[in-house]
């Protein structure tokens, strides 16, 4: 039985690394393509963060990118929009359209496809979910993970803190992430490795506790 445990285990990490090669590529190919628009001057100078708290309930984090401090931070550095999924959640932000050279903020509560908002996006701030995480890594994209100190389990945060300790995202809290974004320098951090199938399952032993050799 632990043999068989154990080879399930390298097939789907061997699917894993087949899959993260292709997405690579197709993210290269997106980014040749988004390349050629620029030098055409067909590109808009539009500049997004993509807020996601995926299915759950995360009112904190959705009140702090509410903030006024912390969207005139984002529009000092040269974000244009802000965009917030709110899952589950009962607090609504404001609105706005962008007026007078103001930050344009949206929401919205689900939608059939978060990695089309993640791909238009120059910065992801995202729930500590593993799914959300590894899904804005795969597309190459800028990540500031917020954990949520509501929960009891604590296996989102140790994920969140380990990649953050490989320079592969930020990590935050939802009363730290202005201090973050204000201190941020997202040319820090170190593309995490599409096709390197021992780096995720160094990750995963890490992070279950098992002997990383």
């Amino acid at each position: 039985m632990q043999l068989l445990l154990w080879f399930y285990y390298f097939f789907v990490l061997f699917f894993y690394s087949k899959l993260m090669e292709y997405f690579f590529i197709l993210n290269l190919i997106e980014c040749a393509y988004e390349g050629m628009g620029e030098a055409h001057g067909d590109v808009l100078a539009k500049k997004t963060v993509f807020v996601t708290v995926g299915t759950t309930c995360f009112d904190a984090l959705v009140q702090a990118v509410d903030s006024q401090l912390l969207k005139a931070e984002l529009l000092r550095r040269g974000y244009t929009n802000l965009l917030i999924q709110l899952g589950r959640g009962s607090y609504i932000p404001s609105k706005s359209a962008g007026e007078d050279g103001s930050l344009t903020v949206d929401y919205f509560s689900f939608s059939p496809s978060i990695a089309d908002h993640m791909r238009s996006a120059s910065l992801v701030i995202s729930h500590a979910g593993s799914g959300s995480i590894f899904e804005t890594l795969r597309l190459g994209k800028p990540l500031i993970v917020v954990v949520n100190t509501a929960l009891m389990d604590n296996h989102q945060s140790e994920l969140a803190e380990e990649l953050a300790e490989r320079k592969h995202l930020l990590c935050a809290y939802p009363d730290t992430l202005y201090e973050t974004i204000q201190n941020m320098d997202l040319d820090t951090l170190v593309p995490y490795p599409p096709s390197n199938p021992m780096a995720v399952a160094k990750l995963m032993n890490k992070f279950f506790g098992f002997p990383e050799d």
